[in-house]
């Protein structure tokens, strides 16, 4: 079916703004946490699952997601997924507890998995030109940068002015115009009955997932529990181990194995996971630390985060339009080079030089957003378009994987170094030692200690900072390492060609 060029464009904002939402939900509760676990009582682990309860779901469901839709169509499946956020959304706004919050979140969650691998499998089929498709993916990448960043500034508006339940009722009024738009401009898709959804490999997919975050946040805890990292490891390895072996045996499998023997299909998949890890982890802790340490308003810290996305937007864009002329290698390798140096930047400077910081932010982003816009296209255009639904659904899971690790050990390895290297000023309780946020409370309570504790507190949260962001670096250090092996023989344009190309 040919498409007018109006439409086809249309379609890529329709999609865009489904992506939006969907990645905005990722990042909008990091300057809102200190709030939210204020207003809810909630602990700093059930924190932690308020962000990562929304990831873990969706990476888990991604999978199958992408292969139901292509089963059913995908325009139907974007419709699905707009109807359940909307209403998950509606519950998310209103929750009175923190475990009512975690199941609003997993909610919020299915709705994003039926949503996401349909918004690039729509372009897949819908712009068959490869340098307007190549330009269309990186658009589509550039709003999952501008959604993560968007973000902390977006909740940090709203928390100056309304309650923290207001950061999910500003996804209802673009969920309505989206169904609207989505109705009107997306092309009607031939279902494929033929294509087998398994929901138990989903299911299997999960538990490996949620067996794996539980693993992380323990291990990372201070005084971890054996006996819970244990039963977590077992239940990851027994899932994922589950889940290879029924792929193999399905005659329609939600993962093919074999796509990946695709070396520019994997450097793709892999910066996907590498840029999103960097920029969750970076947006993550820094928003907290120049809440907590140096009492920087919501807002604030979202604009200051926001320097990733001023870096990552040019270059995601100018990534998609040179693509075809300078290939893969520079920009995915290079990207991730430069945001570990940006990284570096950032761990050197942050407690004495502002200019310097978000200099650091701006060169984080830049790299990133360059990595990240062309890994979808290396991903998208080294498939056949019948594997659409399967290769989004892939690429999704390495970026929802990507930051749910982030929070996971990111926002655990915070805690743990800060707990560890806290010196407590005597008289002062032990738990102090528990978060930035329990010491703040108790030298807010007026003990005769309070400004000693404030500042033993705030330097080992410095240091706790520090310890994450080296981290950081060296994570993107070693994805630019893994890229650059896998793409030295690779020449431009998006798609490997030879006898790898499947």
């Amino acid at each position: 079916m040919i498409i007018s060029t109006k439409r086809r464009w249309l379609l890529l904002a329709v999609v865009s703004a489904g992506l939006l939402l969907i990645t905005l939900d990722n990042s909008i509760l990091y300057a809102a946490l200190p709030t939210l676990v204020e207003d809810l009582g909630a602990s700093s682990s059930e924190g932690l699952w308020i962000i990562n309860a929304y990831p873990v779901v969706m990476a888990g469901l991604l999978l199958g997601s992408g292969t139901l839709g292509d089963r059913v169509g995908h325009r139907r499946m974007f419709l699905i997924g707009l109807v359940v956020f909307g209403a998950a959304s509606l519950f998310a706004a209103f929750s009175t507890s923190p475990e009512a919050l975690i199941a609003a979140r997993a909610f919020l969650a299915v709705g994003a998995a039926a949503m996401m691998p349909a918004t690039l499998a729509l372009i897949r089929v819908t712009f068959d030109d490869e340098r307007e498709r190549n330009m269309a993916i990186a658009v589509w990448g550039t709003m999952a940068v501008v959604g993560s960043a968007l973000g902390p500034i977006i909740s940090g508006i709203l928390l100056q002015h309304f309650w923290w339940g207001s950061v999910f009722i500003i996804n209802i009024p673009v969920v309505l115009v989206a169904v609207v738009a989505t109705l009107l401009v997306a092309p009607r898709d031939t279902p494929d009955p033929s294509k087998r959804w398994d929901l138990l490999s989903s299911l299997l997919a999960l538990v490996a997932l949620v067996g794996l975050v539980i693993a992380i946040k323990e291990t990372a805890k201070a005084g971890p529990a054996p006996a819970v990292i244990a039963t977590a490891v077992l239940a990851a390895a027994i899932g994922g181990w589950a889940f290879a072996r029924r792929q193999r045996l399905l005659p329609y499998p939600l993962l093919d194995f074999a796509i990946f023997r695709n070396r520019a299909f994997l450097a793709g998949v892999l910066a996907a996971g590498f840029a999103l890890f960097a920029i969750a982890g970076v947006q993550l802790v820094t928003t907290q630390r120049f809440q907590l340490v140096e009492g920087f308003t919501p807002l604030r810290a979202g604009f200051l985060v926001a320097a990733v996305a001023l870096g990552a937007f040019p270059t995601a864009m100018l990534g998609g339009a040179i693509l075809h002329r300078v290939g893969l290698l520079p920009l995915i390798t290079g990207g991730l080079a430069l945001g570990a140096v940006g990284t570096v930047l950032v761990l050197m400077n942050f407690a004495t030089s502002m200019g310097l910081l978000v200099t650091g932010l701006i060169i984080t982003g830049s790299g990133l957003g360059a990595a990240m816009s062309v890994a979808s296209s290396a991903i998208m255009g080294n498939v056949p378009a019948r594997r659409a639904g399967m290769a989004s659904s892939v690429e999704e899971v390495s970026y929802e994987f990507g930051s749910l690790v982030a929070v996971a050990l990111l926002g655990s390895l915070l805690t743990a170094v800060y707990s560890a290297t806290i010196d407590l000023p005597a008289g002062v309780p032990e738990r102090a030692r528990d978060s930035l946020d329990s010491a703040l409370a108790l030298a807010g309570e007026g003990a005769e200690t309070n400004s000693a504790l404030v500042t033993a507190a705030s330097e080992a949260f410095d240091g706790a900072y520090l310890a994450v962001m080296i981290v950081v670096a060296g994570v993107l250090a070693v994805g630019a390492l893994a890229t650059g092996v896998l793409l030295r023989r690779h020449g431009p344009g998006s798609a490997l060609s030879g006898p790898a190309h499947h």
